[in-house]
């Protein structure tokens, strides 16, 4: 296969594969921690108004949602890409960082969520999977 095209389909398949696990692990959470009584975590407006309500153990999913979901999708594409592995790999870390920092101010998080996410959840999942992954030359 071409090393071009197979490198983009090693993106593709990093950011779907990252996507899937997120979802699933924050579909998962609400049955092994449930949302606050009052809470509406149907919606963003729900979730908005019923945040305050939130406390530390509700945020470990979304935590392990966002670090997982970097990590498989970076492993991912690691193991699928032919060449510059390690530039692959980052670019998903960098591309569900993004989605980090936009969920960042779609919904309200106490701050030091938000910085334990950003600085914890992306970029070092995506390292963690290169060093495991991509071998002596990446």
């Amino acid at each position: 296969m071409n090393p071009i095209f197979k490198n983009i389909l090693a993106v593709i398949i990093g950011l779907f594969v990252g996507s899937v696990v997120n979802m699933f692990i924050l579909l998962l959470s609400n049955s092994i921690i449930p949302a606050p009584n009052g809470a509406d975590v149907t919606t963003v407006e729900g979730l908005k108004a019923t945040i305050h309500l939130f406390e530390p153990k509700h945020f470990i999913f979304p935590f392990l949602a966002h670090a997982i979901g970097t990590f498989a999708g970076a492993a991912a594409t690691v193991l699928i890409a032919s060449t510059h592995k390690t530039k692959l790999a980052l670019i998903i870390g960098c591309f569900f960082l993004l989605g980090g920092i936009v969920n960042t101010f779609t919904l309200p998080s106490p701050l030091w969520f938000t910085v334990v996410d950003l600085v914890f959840a992306y970029l070092p999942m995506a390292y963690l999977a290169i060093k495991l992954f991509a071998g002596k030359k990446s």
